[in-house]
């Protein structure tokens, strides 16, 4: 992606389609980690292979069984902030289930930073807030375990969170400890007052300490992409933060979108890029804004590749004040210029864009018009492929 001011964008993403709600949300893979197609194949053409290169596609991957798929759920933060309580927790863990996100998917419910007191207590343990836990995290999460649901909690690579709680470092085993047993599934680890100690000696002491529990917990690294975690971090956990924090705008959102696309390669199973958590919802972008913003996180883990039954997703996003038509070319997306595509809509509103078969019959390209700040979704189905 470029840094013009307003311009068109193509994007197509292999892996099956899947998104989040209010926390980040990417998709599973199907078959082979590094499919390939030979010219003609399911329509392909002969360039399709360098259009999409997955080479650095799950190498770097902890294998520690946790992250086959992106989390999926829901963070407190960008919408509570500090106001948070075990009430608060609790009905969100009922509405994942009463709205069906949980069937969907949407299984991790994240408590973030200001859950604990604000020391240790005599013999240096985390306290959980007596007034917003009375109840204690070990209880909230018998709660929401009862409900299927997963439990995460917040904690920091520094001395203090950011919102100057005690912090983990230091504190990695007794921690690790603690959270296992209060039955945690999750560990955002942020990097507030980490003492300038670089982000590679002091996120592996806290993964060693999680795996020495016993306990599989999510570990997502909340470094803000400042050593390139893309590059180190998948032998370390199970996601990391490619990006600063994300606010509630539109430029804000496609600032980190673009910045996130440079790591693109380095996601896949076990381990994936974290552009920091959906906004949608909170108030600050349109409508069609949001769709975009939903449209584009789903797609982020990888630019490129094919779905499962040899079929692509393909986003058209109108970063420009005014609508517009946007083509995808066959020769752009790697098919062979003749080949019949059959293309679905994925996206269902009000608005117009429907949940339906556009057309079985599209040869050579395909255009949609798009409105301001929109994003389109489509799958594209070479014809030649099995669908089964």
């Amino acid at each position: 992606m470029g840094k013009r001011s307003c311009f068109f964008s193509l994007y197509f993403v292999g892996i099956s389609l899947s998104v989040w709600v209010i926390q980040v949300a990417f998709a599973g893979r199907e078959g082979p980690l590094l499919q390939r197609y030979e010219k003609g194949s399911f329509g392909y053409s002969e360039s399709f292979n360098s259009i999409f290169d997955t080479s650095k596609y799950g190498i770097f991957q902890l294998n520690n069984g946790l992250g086959r798929t992106p989390q999926m759920g829901w963070n407190s933060w960008n919408f509570f902030a500090c106001n948070i309580n075990e009430t608060v927790i609790k009905e969100t863990a009922d509405a994942l289930i009463s709205t069906g996100l949980a069937d969907l998917g949407y299984v991790f419910l994240n408590i973030d930073d200001c859950w604990s007191s604000a020391t240790r207590d005599a013999k240096g343990q985390l306290v959980p807030d007596p007034e917003a836990f009375p109840s204690g995290i070990k209880a909230l999460a018998d709660y929401v375990h009862g409900k299927s649901l997963k439990l995460g909690i917040y904690s920091d690579a520094g001395i203090f969170t950011c919102q100057v709680r005690p912090g983990s470092l230091y504190h990695e085993k007794d921690d690790a400890e603690l959270f296992a047993s209060w039955g945690v599934d999750y560990l955002k680890y942020d990097n507030c007052y980490n003492l300038g100690i670089q982000p590679k000696e002091r996120y592996p002491p806290m993964r060693d300490a999680i795996n020495a529990t016993g306990r599989t917990i999510f570990y997502s690294l909340c470094e803000w992409g400042v050593d390139d975690p893309a590059l180190w971090a998948g032998k370390v956990g199970n996601s990391w933060r490619t990006t600063d924090d994300i606010n509630d705008s539109w430029a804000s959102m496609t600032t980190l979108a673009d910045l996130n696309d440079k790591w693109a390669a380095y996601a896949g199973p076990g381990g994936w890029n974290d552009p920091d958590m959906l906004e949608v919802g909170n108030g600050g972008m349109t409508h069609q804004e949001y769709r975009a913003h939903f449209s584009i996180w789903a797609l982020m883990k990888v630019w490129a590749g094919p779905l499962s039954r040899n079929r692509l997703v393909v986003a058209l996003w109108n970063r420009c004040s005014k609508a517009a038509t946007i083509t995808a070319r066959w020769d752009v997306l790697g098919l062979e210029s003749g080949t019949i595509v059959s293309v679905r809509d994925l996206w269902q509103d009000p608005s117009g864009l429907q949940h339906k078969d556009v057309t079985g019959e599209a040869v050579a390209s395909f255009g949609a018009r798009v409105d301001s700040h929109d994003c389109a979704m489509y799958t594209f189905t070479p014809q030649t492929a099995s669908t089964l």
